[in-house]
């Protein structure tokens, strides 16, 4: 799955689009590495996102195509 629509199935982000803009501006990073929206991701990924002066480090867990909001938690694990 691309790392955009991870980011917004699991609710990390809200929206495709902003996930898309994070990424581009550099501000997210997969296993050290500073990631592209397009970028494939699969469970174990370490994924770090900076939001403003906090950061969210989160492992990812799962994937699926949609979830609903309770089990989106179930997708990844904050670390």
């Amino acid at each position: 799955m691309r790392l955009d629509k991870y980011l917004k199935v699991s609710r990390l982000i809200k929206r495709r689009t902003v996930a898309n803009e994070a990424c581009d501006a550099g501000r997210v990073t997969v296993n050290g590495r500073v990631a592209k929206a397009s970028l494939e991701v699969k469970a174990g990924d370490l994924i770090e996102i900076g939001f403003g002066n906090k950061t969210v480090k989160v492992e990812v867990l799962d994937i699926r195509e949609t979830t609903k909001k309770d089990e989106a938690k179930e997708m990844f694990r904050y670390l």
